[in-house]
């Protein structure tokens, strides 16, 4: 029985595992990437999208995967592991590159002295606890002079003498210094950075501590109305609304009906004037109905009429005295 034609066939149908173009496929083993750079061939673009498509990816992927198989393997629990090399393709940045930070004093001080800084470690060993406890924060070994409870006290001390109050204070003390070398140096920064990094000037930030000042105080539950003031304080000055007064003179609550019912009497014409045709079905007219709500106040057509039957009694009235 000869099978050469079936085997033909079958050899036929298995692509090559080595890929050969025109121009050599660029991969970076790296990134897993591989780079195309072979002009689109329109005749089998046209002809079969698809399959176009699958080829070229084909042989993309079996270049990768020949490049892979050919780096270095260790062996591992989960099977042959390969180590990537370091990437070939140069990527842009997404962000410029960042300034060099401006060195502190003491920084500068330590470059010029040759001193090597050394990173102190957060936890140091208790002898009394025999145990590691935290150098600094809640319970820690800077506090240690404070919590004692054998303090030697010091020759010329006075009688209402603290120890624990003395070692507080110091501590504090301290704070207070890094905090402020912390702040010149940020100022020596921005200094040296430029006047567009310099900080704001003093009545920026006032404004600006002012207005903060002005939402913290109206932001509790009575809008700041029982809470203490500080000395020198400002009142805060909002804004006043109006309210016409329920009671009026008869002429200014004439006119201001007046004005009402014009108004609504000049919306049916706009509406009409857009109008390119006129409509078949009548001319339009003002709503009376809505003019008597209007004016009435949504009391209805009677309580106007009693109104206006009252404002002529009084008048009449008057007129008698």
């Amino acid at each position: 029985m000869d099978v050469s034609d079936i085997l033909a066939a079958h050899e036929a149908k298995q692509k090559a595992v080595t890929v050969e173009k025109e121009i050599p496929l660029e991969v970076d083993t790296g990134f897993l990437t591989v780079t195309d750079l072979n002009p689109v061939d329109a005749e089998s673009y046209e002809a079969n999208l698809e399959e176009y498509l699958m080829s070229t990816a084909r042989d993309g992927v079996q270049t990768l995967i020949a490049s892979l198989f050919s780096l270095p393997t260790t062996s591992s629990p989960d099977g042959p592991l390969a180590q990537l090399p370091a990437p070939t393709t140069q990527l842009p940045r997404a962000k410029p590159l960042p300034k060099p930070k401006p060195l502190t004093k003491w920084e500068k001080f330590a470059r010029a002295k040759g001193i090597q800084k050394k990173r102190r470690e957060k936890k140091v060993w208790d002898e009394e606890k025999q145990e590691w406890v935290d150098r600094w924060g809640w319970k820690g070994a800077n506090k240690k002079e404070e919590t004692q409870w054998l303090t030697e006290v010091p020759a010329n001390a006075d009688v209402d003498y603290d120890a624990a109050k003395v070692a507080r204070d110091a501590r504090k003390a301290r704070v207070a210094k890094n905090e402020k070398q912390r702040q010149q140096n940020l100022a020596r920064a921005a200094q040296a950075q430029g006047p567009s990094a310099a900080p704001a000037p003093v009545e920026i930030r006032k404004k600006q501590i002012d207005r903060t000042l002005a939402v913290t105080r109206t932001s509790t539950a009575s809008m700041g109305k029982f809470d203490r003031t500080l000395e020198g304080e400002k009142k805060l000055k909002g804004v006043k609304r109006k309210f016409e007064p329920t009671i009026m003179p008869a002429e200014s609550e004439k006119s201001h009906n007046l004005a009402i019912l014009a108004k609504l009497d000049k919306e049916p014409a706009a509406k009409k004037s857009k109008k390119s045709t006129p409509s078949s079905g009548g001319s339009d007219v003002l709503n009376v109905r809505k003019a008597i709500r209007t004016a009435s106040k949504g009391k209805g057509s009677a309580a106007l009429a009693r109104e206006g039957s009252s404002s002529k009694g009084s008048k009449g009235k008057k007129g008698k005295r």
